[in-house]
């Protein structure tokens, strides 16, 4: 059986552009691409932490250290300037890869500059 499982997330991220008549996408720093291992291309889900809106779109390399996270096409409705967003990917394993798997999590700052990784989760507080 192949499970689902959180391949990397660029965690808190802040939408610097949203192109409503870009192509479609969205373009992420290549540096945060590189950091988070999601590559070009591939399919992303976002999360909007201001809108609470979710949606399916692919990423796109923008200039290294720009700091840039676009949302552009449709998809820019769901999205302002501003607004704090999850970018995350996901990748399928068989069960024996899936229990040594960990994620790579990437925090920014406001600026979307790296501030830490990590490979886990913290753990919920009751």
């Amino acid at each position: 059986m192949l499970l689902n499982l959180l391949k990397a997330k660029i965690h808190r991220a802040t939408v610097t552009h949203a192109e409503l008549h870009y192509e479609g996408s969205c373009a992420i720093d290549g540096r945060l691409l590189d950091i988070s291992g999601i590559r070009e291309y591939e399919q992303i889900h976002i999360w909007n932490v201001n809108q609470g809106t979710r949606f399916v779109t692919y990423a796109i390399r923008a200039e290294e250290g720009s700091g840039t996270i676009s949302v552009n096409g449709a998809a820019a409705h769901l999205a302002a300037i501003g607004d704090l967003v999850i970018i995350a990917a996901y990748g399928q394993c068989d069960e024996a890869e899936a229990a040594k798997f960990k994620p790579t999590c990437v925090y920014v700052d406001r600026d979307n500059r790296l501030t830490h990784t990590n490979q886990s989760i913290p753990a919920q507080a009751a």
